[in-house]
């Protein structure tokens, strides 16, 4: 439930990162070309199946939900930043720890925006 306008436009800014993220979880999979020993299936489900539970949070903009996603956002960055610093500042890495990052920080406005009037 939105308590405000401006609830709904944080709630689009996190439905536009969520999607961003995942393109980039995706794009990162597919580029450069997997090792074909890996099973695909296994590596996209295992990137994958934690941020796709919360698809209902992002449509509705669920303050539980949100901090719940707030939650497993900070083991998606580390991973980013580790990858980043690992690889000397690789574009695919860094371009998904800002993501995740703003992410985190618009569910984080998102929470204090639709707080619910006392």
């Amino acid at each position: 439930m939105l308590h405000s306008a401006r609830a709904r436009t944080t709630r689009l800014i996190c439905q536009v990162l969520y999607l961003g993220l995942i393109a980039m979880l995706l794009a990162t999979t597919f580029w450069p070309a997997p090792d074909p020993a890996l099973s695909l299936p296994l590596i996209l489900s295992i990137k994958l199946v934690p941020l796709l539970i919360f698809i209902p949070v992002i449509l509705n903009g669920n303050n539980r939900g949100m901090i719940w996603l707030s939650f497993v956002l900070i083991f998606y960055f580390t991973q980013f930043v580790v990858n980043a610093w690992l690889s000397e500042g690789e574009i695919a890495a860094t371009v998904s720890a800002i993501i995740a990052l703003l992410l985190f920080v618009s569910a984080m406005f998102h929470l204090k925006l639709n707080r619910p009037a006392a």
